[in-house]
């Protein structure tokens, strides 16, 4: 007897063929009259069967009920696909005879906050126009579900998945939002909030009751002896708001998991009905036409004593079989990862079988830490150990979300540069909430944690670029150079391996608001110093030319437009290059017979390049700057003005 070998593969085919013709049963006439459509989802299903069993297995194998776990899954993925809309089953037709197009040049993404920018979904609709103009290929809307009013961490503590906040609109609207959006080829995307929901939740409010099942969905305890000992590992999210990882909950008379806030609940995911729960949720919102799913702070959702509960490997087992039932099931529908951690373990959720998406937090900090410094040597060094991803795979590249900024580069990478990892970020906070001299940053400090030193950086693209204060300080030389400034992060996102992520405000210019510090519910998170309400006579009637919102919008435009001609741009992959020069920051991106050479200048000087870097890699008689649509000598020096990129045909 072997007994090395993998018996699951075999027992989750033997499970499959007991439990299926059960579930068939039940759903005999919806299956009728489904069809061949029927037998295509019975060969999905039999094509990821295994690699879910596998996963399951390994969260809840031990439990005395799997096989009704099993059950209960399978009855799930049956019924969600049966209730599937006729035009979501065409989507994942061509989804799959042409996978991985979110990998394309074309793919240009944008994110608001639907109350923020139009008031409401309806009215979201009537600026398709402006999307289409924009470039944008998927929306991506922050979390419009129903909240706790006052205080829910900008709509990040849900209290019905399945049910849209009263004051921004229905399902019914997000429906005929998702269909118009899909008329003009814009993918959907939304959050899914599963590591926590809100204190007013239906689960949550079962549970305090003291009903057993719903207590269960939740991490609760009677006394501080475990909390305590969990705590001692455990780091703050919000240590301005809160200490500590617990909360005392009066109605159950029981200390309650709150990682991120008191009225964020985290769900107990070694409970196998937690999981089968969330994996409807998730199934509903596939149906309701979401393309791209979010899934939020995946770092948080195991815990294990004796650790900090982060990154764990079960973590990433649930995110593979949350993968395989959306692949049975919705298999359009793609994985992005918010996962701001460590860059080694932001890498690890990355994967077809995973998330196919990732948010580049490193990236981002890089871009931002080489502007202050003038200087490429971090972002060279960590984006040629850290960039490269599976085949299948691909970054999001953005240069503020509507999060906060955190330096979450690696300190040996910082220490095998000749930086100290502490005393840089240091630097970087005084010199983004502008207290290191000669600054040209308005950003504005966000949680501040007096036990460890940590700070992370709140404000708009623009502010932070340098062009607030150069408004305030009315000269046109700052401001021309915080503009020069904008326009290098946002030709580098466009250019550099991955899909471009726009917070949309900063394609015409948006600038910090702190009228948030009036709002008694917002004014001690200065996030929503760059969360502001949007300006439509600044954006949508850009018909001045002379303002600084038109050029902006107008460079936003060129630049997708741009992006969405190259076919080199049509894969993720980048070579990160040596350029000669410590204020430069070079890069290829190739496909097939076509090679673009990307060269940005992070300083406020112009600066040489030796042109046989360009023979090096490839050139043979000229270079065509395709941003300027100007020749480049491929020979002797070549300059780069002030914050000027490049992008260098030299195929």
């Amino acid at each position: 007897m072997n007994t090395g070998q993998d018996w699951r593969p075999e027992e989750a085919r033997k499970s499959l063929n007991r439990i299926l013709p059960e579930v068939e049963q039940l759903f005999s006439e919806q299956i009728r009259e489904a069809g061949q459509d029927w037998h295509q989802f019975k060969h999905r299903l039999y094509s990821e069967w295994e690699r879910l069993f596998v996963c399951l297995h390994h969260l809840y194998g031990w439990q005395y009920d799997f096989f009704y776990t099993l059950h209960r899954i399978l009855y799930s993925l049956v019924s969600y696909w049966l209730e599937r809309p006729l035009e979501l089953k065409l989507l994942d037709a061509k989804q799959e005879a042409k996978p991985f197009s979110y990998v394309s040049e074309k793919m240009v993404g944008g994110v608001l906050y639907v109350d923020l920018f139009s008031d409401n979904l309806s009215r979201l609709a009537d600026h398709i126009p402006y999307f289409k103009k924009l470039g944008l290929t998927y929306l991506h809307l922050m979390p419009l579900y129903t909240v706790p009013h006052g205080d829910n961490d900008g709509g990040y503590a849900v209290s019905d998945y399945r049910a849209i906040n009263p004051d921004i609109g229905s399902m019914d609207d997000l429906a005929r939002l998702t269909s118009a959006l899909r008329d003009e080829e814009i993918s959907l995307a939304l959050d899914f909030v599963f590591n926590h929901t809100s204190d007013e939740h239906a689960w949550a409010e079962k549970a305090k009751t003291g009903d057993p099942d719903f207590l269960a969905y939740y991490l609760t305890f009677p006394d501080r002896e475990l909390p305590d000992q969990f705590q001692r590992y455990l780091r703050d999210i919000f240590p301005t708001v809160r200490k500590g990882s617990f909360t005392w909950c009066e109605e159950m008379n029981r200390w309650v998991w709150t990682t991120f806030n008191s009225y964020q609940w985290d769900l107990n995911y070694a409970n196998a009905e937690v999981f089968r729960s969330m994996a409807e949720e998730m199934l509903f919102l596939a149906n309701q036409g979401v393309e791209v799913l979010r899934l939020d702070a995946v770092a948080f959702i195991w815990k294990r004593l004796g650790t900090n509960c982060e990154n764990q490997p079960e973590a990433h087992t649930i995110i593979r079989a949350f993968n395989a039932m959306a692949r049975i099931a919705a298999p359009c529908m793609t994985f992005k990862s918010e996962a701001i951690v460590a860059p080694d373990e932001v890498v690890r959720y990355i994967h077809p079988d995973e998330c196919q998406l990732s948010y580049n937090p490193l990236l981002m900090a890089l871009l931002w830490e080489a502007l202050a410094t003038q200087e490429t040597k971090l972002l060279d060094h960590s984006m040629r150990k850290r960039y490269r991803i599976p085949d299948g795979c691909a970054w999001v590249n953005y240069i503020r979300c509507h999060d906060d900024i955190g330096w979450t580069f690696d300190d040996q990478d910082a220490k095998e540069v000749g930086i100290d990892p502490v005393g840089h970020r240091k630097f970087l906070n005084r010199f983004y909430t502008g207290e290191f001299p000669g600054s040209f940053a308005r950003g504005v400090p966000f949680q501040f944690n007096a036990d460890t030193g940590d700070l992370r950086i709140s404000g708009t693209l623009s502010s932070l670029a340098g062009l607030e204060d150069a408004l305030s300080r009315e000269d046109n030389d700052l401001i021309k150079r915080a503009v020069h400034r904008v326009n290098l992060l946002r030709s580098i996102v466009m250019s550099i391996g991955g899909i471009p992520l726009l917070y949309i405000g900063d394609e015409w210019g948006m600038l910090n608001d702190y009228t948030y510090l009036s709002d008694p519910a917002k004014a001690t998170d200065s996030r929503w110093v760059h969360r502001s309400r949007k300006r439509w006579e600044a954006r949508e009637d850009l018909s001045d030319q002379e303002t600084l919102e038109w050029r902006f919008f107008q460079d936003m435009v060129k630049l997708t437009d741009l992006r969405k001609n190259i076919p080199a741009f049509q894969n993720g992959g980048m070579e990160v290059i040596s350029t000669g020069n410590p204020h430069l920051f070079g890069y290829i991106r190739a496909f097939e017979d076509q090679k673009i050479m990307i060269i940005n200048n992070f300083s406020d000087r112009s600066q040489k390049m030796d042109g046989t870097v360009l023979t090096k890699y490839g050139a043979k008689n000229e270079a065509v700057n395709l941003l300027r649509n100007e020749i480049i000598p491929i020979g002797g020096e070549f300059l780069l003005g002030e914050y000027q990129p490049m992008w260098l045909d030299i195929s």
